[in-house]
């Protein structure tokens, strides 16, 4: 009895709770590789399942249904990628301008490294169900703060809707950009959304009194 109890604790020198963890990284990983070949509506839970090399069984061990997996991935990427934008900002110095430059360039270059990835964070995600909606507009909200918190002055307002608006902007354009083939250039196209994105690093003008 004790050394069943053992066995199931641990096995290969991990824990229950860190192989539960790792068969889930591993259907997330499937997941995007699966809809973003596929498209999420084409995509089963077998489907990803064999990807991953899991049984159903391990699905719903960590997920609901496909859509809580939709929404896990989609957080996956969206995260990795501001990751990956917020460390460009500071590698880029002290320049609002030369920040939201870095930051647009870390963002196209890893939609057009990681096609699969943008077609989760950018395509599939819409218009799933209400859950995933409101997923993906906290994970818009999320960057709007954060590339504000980064470019803004410090004087400026936290204005949620003009977040709204450029980082919604920037993803039309991405998603023009990668439907014309990444043309043009990603020089040409940072440049393009860093005309929308430097609202945000504008200093904000005084307020005129009514007469």
């Amino acid at each position: 009895m004790k050394a069943e109890l053992t066995t199931s604790r641990s096995y290969r020198g991990m824990s229950q709770e860190a192989r539960r963890a790792e068969r889930r990284a591993r259907l997330i990983a499937a997941a995007i590789a699966v809809y973003g070949e596929r498209g999420y509506h084409q995509a089963t839970v077998k489907a990803v399942c064999e990807a991953a090399g899991l049984t159903e069984r391990y699905f719903y061990e960590s997920f609901a249904n496909s859509e809580a997996l939709l929404i896990d991935s989609f957080n996956t990427v969206t995260y990795s990628v501001l990751g990956e934008i917020t460390q460009a900002a500071r590698a880029a110095g002290r320049g609002r301008i030369a920040r939201s430059r870095a930051m647009l360039h870390a963002y196209f270059s890893a939609l057009q490294r990681e096609p699969q990835s943008a077609r989760v964070f950018l395509v599939e995600i819409r218009g799933v169900s209400r859950a995933v909606d409101l997923a993906f507009d906290a994970a818009l909200r999320a960057i709007g703060r954060e590339v504000a918190r980064i470019v803004a002055p410090p004087d400026a307002p936290d204005d949620q809707l003009l977040q709204a608006g450029v980082v919604g902007g920037v993803i039309h354009i991405a998603l023009r950009w990668i439907d014309d083939g990444y043309l043009p250039s990603i020089e040409r196209v940072v440049d393009t959304a860093l005309r929308l994105g430097t609202v945000l690093s504008a200093a904000p003008r005084p307020r005129q009194r009514a007469a």
